[in-house]
């Protein structure tokens, strides 16, 4: 008993002070100047002032150079880590991303390890839990919020029709469509538009968004604009018709998914079907599935012959639900 308070108090010990490192800002002295250098930038009279402000404060969002030392070290690829942070919206740093792995980690672990399990198998499972469970979150983040993009971007696109055929130039359209369309079709527009302020050309900014964003859709679009530039022609009929072929490829992607829905809801409960039924019986005849629970100290990894099998379901399980997946997953 000993032992596992110590475990526990090592472990909350380790995650307080991952949460602290994490979440710990600048001095309240650096920020208060910052804010007032933000005002005096936003309120100057000149656009040279108001410049230097959103350079001041991009900077400060930057990472120090320890702190930045520090990840490089802990992921083998910190920038492609911060690009899929990035496409998630959220206002989240690498330094909050790897605290919180560690965190599930060392929580999964020691739950395990306090369940009678054995460590080098406890640890395991939490590096595992702790390395898959963020990287699906983010990934979920991801695909919400490019369905979400992808359904008022046709919506956008029009607004830039109109913008055009009433003589505005593309710029100012630009800045129409990210204050008229809400969502992460309006904040990627604002980031167009504030990287041209600052000087990138438009081309630049576009590509940068695309790079991010990640979809065919809006790599359609910078494409479009790229050929226009070079040879030509009438840009509002251009994105009108980009905009119509943009809509019937999101209502087959429907169709689709409605055809397909059948498919997932079957690979949905064959897929539970299983654990509700361990649960079941774990909850009527606890004993009967206690071999389950009960480690076996001569075993594989201190594991007892139960617990192997029931490892090596789950293995066989995944494979088939990630072979389900694949088989329900069109690309248009």
């Amino acid at each position: 008993m000993d032992g596992n308070v110590i475990l526990i108090a090592v472990l909350l010990a380790a995650m307080l002070g991952m949460v602290a490192m994490a979440f710990a800002g600048p001095s309240p002295e650096k920020a208060r100047k910052r804010r007032v250098a933000t005002i005096r930038g936003r309120h100057g009279e000149s656009a040279e002032a108001l410049l230097e402000a959103r350079m001041r404060r991009a900077i400060s969002n930057r990472p120090t150079g320890a702190e930045a030392k520090m990840l490089v070290s802990l992921v083998p690829n910190p920038d492609n880590l911060t690009k899929r942070i990035k496409m998630t919206g959220k206002k989240w740093t690498l330094s909050q991303y790897m605290t919180a792995c560690a965190i599930i980690f060392l929580l999964i672990t020691a739950l395990l390890a306090l369940r009678g399990f054995p460590f080098f198998f406890a640890m395991l499972v939490g590096a595992a839990a702790g390395l898959g469970l963020p990287h699906w979150w983010v990934g979920r983040l991801i695909t919400k919020r490019v369905s979400q993009f992808n359904a008022k971007f046709p919506d956008a696109l029009e607004l830039l029709t109109r913008g055009l055929r009433s003589g505005l130039p593309i710029a100012e359209t630009l800045g129409v469509v990210s204050n008229e369309i809400p969502g992460p079709v309006g904040e990627e527009f604002k980031l167009i538009t504030e990287r041209i302020k600052i000087g990138r050309t438009m081309e630049q900014a576009l590509q940068e968004t695309a790079d991010r964003l990640g979809t065919a859709e809006f790599q359609f679009f910078v494409i479009t604009l790229s050929i226009q530039r070079e040879t030509g022609g009438n840009l509002a009929e251009t994105l009108s018709n980009l905009a119509t072929v943009l809509r019937q490829r999101s209502q087959m992607k429907l169709k689709i998914r409605a055809m397909s829905s059948e498919s997932k809801a079957s690979a949905y409960i064959i897929g539970v079907l299983p654990f509700l039924v361990f649960g079941m019986i774990c909850y009527i005849n606890f004993d009967y599935m206690k071999p389950f629970f009960t480690p076996d100290p001569v075993g594989i990894f201190g594991l007892s012959t139960m617990q192997v099998i029931g490892i090596g379901g789950m293995c066989w399980m995944g494979i088939g639900a990630f072979i389900m997946a694949q088989m329900i997953n069109f690309e248009i």
